[in-house]
Protein backbone atom coordinates (compact mmCIF):
# COMPACT_ATOMS: atom_id res chain seq x y z
CA UNK A 1 0.00 0.00 0.00
CA UNK A 2 2.98 2.31 -0.21
CA UNK A 3 0.99 3.55 -3.86
CA UNK A 4 -1.78 5.18 -1.68
CA UNK A 5 -0.20 6.64 0.81
CA UNK A 6 1.88 8.61 -1.09
CA UNK A 7 -1.08 9.05 -3.61
CA UNK A 8 -2.65 10.78 -0.99
CA UNK A 9 0.14 12.78 0.47
CA UNK A 10 0.13 13.66 -3.02
CA UNK A 11 -3.12 14.98 -3.53
CA UNK A 12 -2.88 16.76 0.35
CA UNK A 13 0.12 18.82 -1.20
CA UNK A 14 -1.63 20.12 -4.35
CA UNK A 15 -4.15 21.16 -2.50
CA UNK A 16 -2.46 22.89 -0.24
CA UNK A 17 -0.93 24.48 -2.83
CA UNK A 18 -4.24 25.53 -4.80
CA UNK A 19 -5.49 26.57 -1.16
CA UNK A 20 -2.16 28.90 -0.52
CA UNK A 21 -2.95 30.56 -4.42
CA UNK A 22 -6.35 31.14 -3.98
CA UNK A 23 -5.87 32.64 -0.26
CA UNK A 24 -2.67 34.75 -1.56
CA UNK A 25 -5.64 36.55 -4.30
CA UNK A 26 -7.91 37.01 -1.86
CA UNK A 27 -4.88 39.17 0.28
CA UNK A 28 -3.86 40.90 -2.93
CA UNK A 29 -7.23 41.75 -3.68
CA UNK A 30 -8.40 43.12 -0.41
CA UNK A 31 -4.97 44.70 0.25
CA UNK A 32 -5.40 46.56 -3.50
CA UNK A 33 -9.34 47.63 -2.08
CA UNK A 34 -7.84 48.70 0.75
CA UNK A 35 -4.56 50.36 0.21
CA UNK A 36 -2.86 48.21 2.52
CA UNK A 37 0.90 47.17 1.33
CA UNK A 38 1.48 44.50 3.79
CA UNK A 39 -1.70 42.36 2.85
CA UNK A 40 -0.75 42.82 -0.96
CA UNK A 41 2.86 41.63 -0.17
CA UNK A 42 1.51 38.79 2.11
CA UNK A 43 -0.81 37.62 -0.44
CA UNK A 44 2.01 37.73 -3.55
CA UNK A 45 4.18 35.60 -0.80
CA UNK A 46 1.88 33.02 -0.68
CA UNK A 47 1.00 32.81 -4.04
CA UNK A 48 4.79 32.23 -4.63
CA UNK A 49 4.92 29.47 -2.04
CA UNK A 50 1.35 28.05 -3.75
CA UNK A 51 3.24 27.65 -6.75
CA UNK A 52 6.24 26.72 -5.58
CA UNK A 53 5.03 23.55 -3.90
CA UNK A 54 2.78 23.04 -7.04
CA UNK A 55 6.00 22.91 -9.11
CA UNK A 56 7.98 21.01 -6.68
CA UNK A 57 5.70 18.12 -7.31
CA UNK A 58 5.35 18.22 -10.90
CA UNK A 59 8.56 17.90 -11.18
CA UNK A 60 9.43 15.42 -8.48
CA UNK A 61 6.45 13.38 -10.74
CA UNK A 62 8.34 13.85 -13.97
CA UNK A 63 11.59 13.44 -13.78
CA UNK A 64 13.64 14.53 -16.83
CA UNK A 65 16.07 12.56 -19.07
Amino acid sequence: MPLENEKSSLLVSKLSGLILIVVGFLLVASGYRADSTGYAVGGIVLIGIGIAILISKVVRRNPTG
